[in-house]
């Protein structure tokens, strides 16, 4: 499943949650599994969606993998936003 264009990603409401989660704090693929009745391989999937279109980053912390949001991946969605305001 490869989602480039961020909103193909975000039409999905189980994503939307995800980054509903990851704009509160940083969490941990166990931590955002726990709020979705989804697998977690689902939610990893999802995740390696978000990240494809830059809407989220990836860090290490040994074997943990920290996900957050990526503020500069919104830029695409807020420039097509903002036409409709201007």
């Amino acid at each position: 499943m490869t989602i480039a264009d961020p909103f193909d990603a975000i039409a999905d409401p189980n994503r939307r949650y995800l980054l509903e989660e990851l704009r509160r704090a940083p969490k941990i693929v166990n931590e955002l599994a726990g709020g979705l009745p989804i697998s977690r391989p689902a939610v990893s999937q999802h995740l390696k969606a978000l990240l494809d279109c830059n809407l989220v980053s990836v860090s290490a912390s040994g074997t943990r993998r920290i996900y957050t949001i990526n503020k500069p991946g919104f830029d695409r969605l807020n420039l097509w936003l903002d036409q409709f305001w201007s």
